[in-house]
């Protein structure tokens, strides 16, 4: 079924996220971890966001932690694994 225009904005939208993150339209990925055609898992794709975010965005590790929902220990790891 196929939904045009204004009947598309009269569906019922659930947002129940991901294992990820709990909400689609509050997740700070780039991509939607289902829509990757690499098919990387969802990690790898969390992985990349928090190195992009540290390294071009300078975001610093308690803000990583926080908004990943992941410990600092888990941030340094990640970060880490790509210097060496």
């Amino acid at each position: 079924m196929f939904y045009h225009g204004a009947e598309m904005e009269q569906l019922e939208y659930k947002d129940e996220g991901c294992d990820l993150f709990p909400s689609c339209l509050h997740c700070p990925l780039p991509r939607c971890r289902y829509d990757e055609q690499r098919r990387q898992t969802a990690k790898e794709l969390r992985n990349e966001e928090m190195l992009h975010l540290h390294e071009k965005e300078g975001l610093k590790i308690e803000e990583l932690a926080e908004r990943f929902g992941v410990s600092k220990r888990t941030v340094y790891r990640i970060i880490g694994r790509n210097h060496e």
